[in-house]
């Protein structure tokens, strides 16, 4: 007997009562949740490294799972020695930025048909004092929530190794949780490959036009392509504080630098990924840009990373019970699901 439209809305009502009950819970459990769930999908995607070593090539269980987990710890290694390696080279070139940053403030005065030293003092001037080392600690902002997570949290590694060392003897699993893992891992390699393309496209071009940090703006182009819409647009602006004041990079080369990537972001996501990626989580745009807010909201920049994935796992969870199969379908954008037969 299929439920009426009130016992539907009375188990929305309810569900969305849990929602919120569960948003609180998570918000204040974020310090062990956050690495909990990161752990999680670390190991999804390291268990596809393993499954390659043992199905392809043949390496046994017992050594492809430590060599696994070894390979993952000194990539994420060699991707913190990067980013402070940079971060610290950007600190050092500081007072050449500086000097820079103070002739474009000279000639854009110049270029004003007023003179702006008697309307403000001479404050315009003062802005050539602006420490340049702050565009490092831009970059630094938004690799630490990720950085420090990934690297420097120990709860992390603990899951991690737990996860995948304890993962059973191989078998696929079945049901509900091998349902979540195909289309998660799916996901994954999708996008990790994605990611790495636009990482290394961008990072070339950067560097073929002479942009200092080159390797880290496509590091961050790989890293923020996980979340969806927003990182694409964050990458793509954050080399313009660099290149204006950058002395070795020309006006041209300047907006190259920003309109090449722009052109391979919008191109690796409006055509590439669509045709490589499909449909695979099936849930509708406004769904994941509403989840976007949401997790970014609760666990911030690690949230972001993870709220495609965590909304293609409640997707699948909520389709399993016939009261919130309606909700399922509203996150692929079947609106027609939530109306009973007579009224769709």
């Amino acid at each position: 007997m299929k439920p009426t439209t009130e016992e539907r809305a009375r188990t929305v009502s309810l569900v969305i009562l849990a929602s919120i009950a569960g948003a609180g819970a998570m918000y204040w459990l974020r310090p062990v949740m956050i690495p909990f769930v990161l752990a999680l999908f670390i190991s999804l995607g390291l268990g596809l490294a393993v499954e390659f070593l043992v199905t392809r090539l043949k390496v046994p269980r017992s050594l492809a799972l430590p060599a696994t987990v070894l390979l993952g710890l000194l990539a994420l290694a060699g991707v913190g020695a990067l980013i402070n390696a940079s971060v610290q080279q950007l600190a050092q070139s500081a007072p050449l930025y500086s000097e820079q940053l103070g002739q474009l403030i000279e000639r854009i005065g110049d270029a004003l048909p007023i003179d702006v030293e008697q309307i403000t003092g001479g404050e315009l001037q003062s802005l050539s004092e602006i420490p340049v080392a702050t565009v490092g600690g831009l970059l630094a902002r938004t690799t630490n929530a990720i950085l420090n997570t990934l690297s420097q949290s120990l709860l992390v590694l603990i899951f991690v190794l737990f996860m995948v060392l304890g993962g059973g003897t191989g078998t696929r699993p079945t049901g509900t949780w091998g349902e979540i893992v195909h289309r998660v891992q799916s996901y994954l390699v999708g996008k990790i490959v994605i990611s790495a393309i636009t990482g290394v496209l961008v990072w070339v071009t950067l560097a073929l036009l002479g942009v200092p940090l080159a390797m880290v703006f496509g590091l961050l182009a790989f890293l923020l392509n996980f979340i969806p819409n927003v990182g694409s647009l964050i990458s793509t602006l954050l080399p313009l504080p660099v290149v204006i004041v950058s002395p070795e990079v020309s006006q041209t080369s300047a907006i190259v630098a920003i309109a090449v990537p722009a052109g391979i972001q919008g191109l690796m996501g409006n055509v590439v990924e669509p045709k490589l990626m499909g449909d695979s989580l099936d849930l509708h745009p406004v769904a994941i840009l509403i989840s976007l807010i949401f997790w970014g909201m609760l666990w911030g920049i690690v949230g972001m990373l993870l709220a495609t994935p965590i909304t293609a796992v409640l997707k699948i969870l909520l389709e399993k019970f016939e009261g919130t199969r309606p909700m399922a379908e509203l996150l692929a954008g079947r609106v027609d699901a939530l109306l009973g037969p007579s009224e769709a």
